[in-house]
C-alpha cells in the first residue's frame, strides 16, 4: 500500500511530536532589533554541505559580534566573515554566498526583507536561485521558514525516503518530488496551514532520516516499518 504525504506527515507528527523548525533565536533579535529572518537565510546557506551543529557554532559566533543583519555582513571584512563562519566549513564559499545575498537586498531592496518577501513566490525564487551558490534547497528553505510562503524543501533525506516507501511519483528529480507533495498537501488545507504543514512534515523527515532511515537504515524501530519496502527484516 502506497504512503501519501498526508499519512507521512501523521505517522511522523505522532511518532517525533512538534519540530517547531526553523530553529533561530527569537530573544537575540528582540533585545538587538534585528530581523530574524536574515539569521534564517544565513542559517539555509551555512547548513549547505554540513551538519546543523556546526552552522550553530557559526551563528554564535555570528551573534557574539552582533553580526545577523544584512548591514553587517555587507560591511563586513570578508576574510573576518570567513573566520566566525569557519565551523561550518567551506568556509570561503559560504562567505561569498552570504556577501553576494545580503548585497543584492541592500542594494535592491534598500536593506528591506518586508521589500523582498511582498512579492511573488515564483519571482523571488528565480531571483534567489540566480544568486552564485544558492540552488533549490537552499532558495526554498529561504522562501519557506524566513518568508513563510507555500513551497515545499525537498532535501537529499526527503529523496532518500521517496525511494524506500511507495510514493507515486514519476521520478526522483526535486521539481517532481516538490509537484507531488504540494499537488497533495494544498487539496484540503489553507495558505496559512499549507505553510504549517510544509515546516513541520520538511522538519519531520529530517528526524526520521537522522534517527531511522539512515545510508544504512536502523528499520526495527521506525515508525514507517509497516510500509516501507526498505525495510530490513
Amino acid at each position: 500500500m502506497s504512503v501519501d504525504p498526508e499519512k507521512l506527515y501523521t505517522i511522523l507528527l505522532n511518532h517525533f511530536g512538534d519540530q517547531k523548525w526553523w530553529p533561530y533565536d527569537p530573544e537575540y533579535h528582540k533585545i538587538n532589533g534585528s530581523d530574524p529572518r536574515f539569521e534564517i537565510m544565513i542559517g539555509a546557506i551555512l547548513t549547505q554541505n554540513t551538519a546543523w551543529s556546526n552552522v550553530e557554532k557559526a551563528l554564535f559566533n555570528l551573534k557574539k559580534n552582533k553580526s545577523l543583519t544584512v548591514k553587517t555582513i555587507v560591511e563586513m571584512p570578508v576574510e573576518k566573515l570567513k573566520l566566525m563562519i569557519q565551523p561550518s566549513g567551506f568556509f570561503n564559499q559560504k562567505s561569498t554566498r552570504l556577501k553576494v545575498l545580503a548585497d543584492h537586498v541592500y542594494e535592491k531592496y534598500d536593506n528591506s526583507l518586508d521589500d523582498f518577501f511582498k512579492r511573488d513566490l515564483q519571482e523571488i525564487r528565480d531571483e534567489l536561485l540566480s544568486l552564485n551558490g544558492i540552488g533549490p534547497e537552499t532558495a526554498d528553505s529561504m522562501l519557506l521558514y524566513a518568508g513563510n510562503l507555500p513551497i515545499f524543501v525537498v532535501d537529499a533525506y526527503t529523496k532518500r525516503i521517496c525511494k524506500r516507501i511507495p510514493i507515486k511519483i514519476n521520478d526522483e528529480s526535486y521539481d517532481e518530488i516538490q509537484q507531488y507533495f504540494e499537488s497533495e498537501l494544498s487539496k484540503n488545507l489553507t495558505k496559512k496551514d499549507i505553510v504549517s504543514m510544509y515546516k513541520e512534515l520538511h522538519a519531520l523527515i529530517v528526524e526520521l532520516a537522522k534517527n531511522y532511515c539512515k545510508t544504512k537504515p536502523s528499520c526495527s524501530n521506525c515508525p514507517l516499518k509497516q510500509d516501507c519496502r526498505f525495510k530490513l527484516i
